[in-house]
C-alpha cells in the first residue's frame, strides 16, 4: 500500500510533559483519514508537527517517502495544504484577494486556477464582499480555498466543522467528498464530531494520551459495529432450529432473546416461526456507533 504520509516514533516534550509518545501513523494515498481523540490527546500538536509549524523532540515523518530529516522535505511540504486551528483569512479582503495573497505567499508566478478554486468552494459570486461579512460556513470554505492554492495532494483539516450550523456542516462534508473523489486529494481530518466523521472517513487513527492506540479502516470498523436484528421469542429451541436450517448467523443472548447478524425479512421470519409454535414478541435493529467504539477503546486503554 502506498502511504502519502507516515510518522515514525514521533515524540514531543514540553519540559517534563510528553505531549506525544511514540506516534506511528500511516495515511494511505487517496484516503480520508479521521484522527480521533479528546481535547488534550495530542491531535493538534501532531498536526502542527506534520505541517512544519513545530519540530518533534524525536522521531520523524515522511511525505511521499521523503523524510522530515531530509532537505527535500521543504519541496514535499509544497504538496500539502491545510487549516490548523483556524483558517488564515484576511477579514478586510474579498475571497478573490485572499486567494491572490496566498498565491504570492507560496511564490506562484500567476493566478492560474484561482476562479476554478472559488467556483469549487462556491464563493465565485461573492464579488467585492469582504470576508468579515461572510457567514462562519463561508469563512470555512474560504479557508479550504486558500489551502487548495498550489494544487496540494494532501489537505490537513483541524476541526473543520467546529461551530458550524447543520447547513454549513453539510456543505463542508460534500466539499471534502468531492475534492477526494474528483481531485484525488488525501485528507487528514481531526474532529470530535464522530457521527459526522463516520459519514466521510475511509480510515481512522485513534489517539489517547499522546499515543495512537488504534488504526482501523472503514471496513474493519463496520465489522466491529455488527449491525444486527434482535428478536424476543417464546420458543428459543425452535427459533434456533429455523436459523440453523436457513444458515443465518446468530447469537443467543438469553432464554428468549437472539441476535441475528444477517439482513432478514422480519415479516417472513415472524410467519415462519409462528408455524413452529414460536411467537416473536418484539424485534429491533441494533448496532454500535463510531462514538461507542471509540469510548470502549479508550476506556480499555485507560484501564491498562
Amino acid at each position: 500500500m502506498e502511504y502519502i504520509l507516515e510518522t515514525k516514533n514521533i515524540e514531543k516534550k514540553y519540559g517534563k510533559f510528553k505531549a506525544l509518545n511514540n506516534i506511528n501513523m500511516h495515511i494511505p494515498k487517496g484516503a480520508i483519514y479521521g484522527l480521533i481523540g479528546k481535547n488534550g490527546a495530542g491531535k493538534t500538536t501532531l498536526i502542527r508537527i506534520i505541517s512544519g509549524l513545530q519540530k518533534p523532540t524525536s522521531g520523524e515523518y515522511a511525505i511521499y517517502g521523503i523524510s522530515s530529516n531530509s532537505k527535500k522535505i521543504v519541496e514535499a511540504r509544497k504538496r500539502l495544504g491545510g487549516i490548523v486551528e483556524t483558517p488564515s483569512i484576511c477579514l478586510d479582503m474579498t475571497a478573490e484577494d485572499n486567494l491572490k495573497e496566498q498565491y504570492k505567499v507560496i511564490g506562484l508566478p500567476s493566478y492560474d486556477n484561482l476562479q476554478e478554486i472559488l467556483k469549487l468552494v462556491r464563493l465565485n459570486d461573492t464579488g467585492k464582499k469582504k470576508a468579515n461579512h461572510f457567514s462562519l460556513g463561508m469563512k470555512q470554505r474560504l479557508g479550504l480555498a486558500i489551502a487548495l492554492v498550489g494544487n496540494p495532494d494532501l489537505l490537513i483539516l483541524d476541526e473543520p466543522i467546529n461551530g458550524l450550523d447543520p447547513e454549513g456542516i453539510i456543505e463542508i462534508r460534500e466539499l471534502i467528498l468531492r475534492l477526494n473523489k474528483e481531485k484525488n486529494i488525501t485528507f487528514l481530518i481531526s474532529s470530535h464530531y464522530l457521527d459526522e466523521l463516520s459519514k466521510i472517513a475511509t480510515c481512522y487513527g485513534i489517539i489517547n494520551k499522546g499515543k495512537i492506540i488504534k488504526e482501523i479502516n472503514k471496513e474493519e470498523l463496520e465489522q466491529n459495529f455488527r449491525i444486527r436484528t434482535q428478536i424476543n421469542v417464546t420458543n428459543l429451541k425452535e427459533c434456533v432450529k429455523y436459523l440453523e436450517e436457513k444458515g443465518l448467523k446468530y447469537k443467543v443472548i438469553s432464554n428468549d432473546i437472539i441476535d441475528i447478524y444477517e439482513k432478514i425479512n422480519v415479516t417472513e421470519l415472524v410467519i415462519a416461526l409462528s408455524k413452529r409454535n414460536c411467537i416473536v414478541n418484539d424485534f429491533q435493529e441494533k448496532g454500535e456507533s463510531l462514538e461507542n467504539y471509540y469510548l470502549n477503546l479508550i476506556g480499555g486503554a485507560e484501564n491498562d
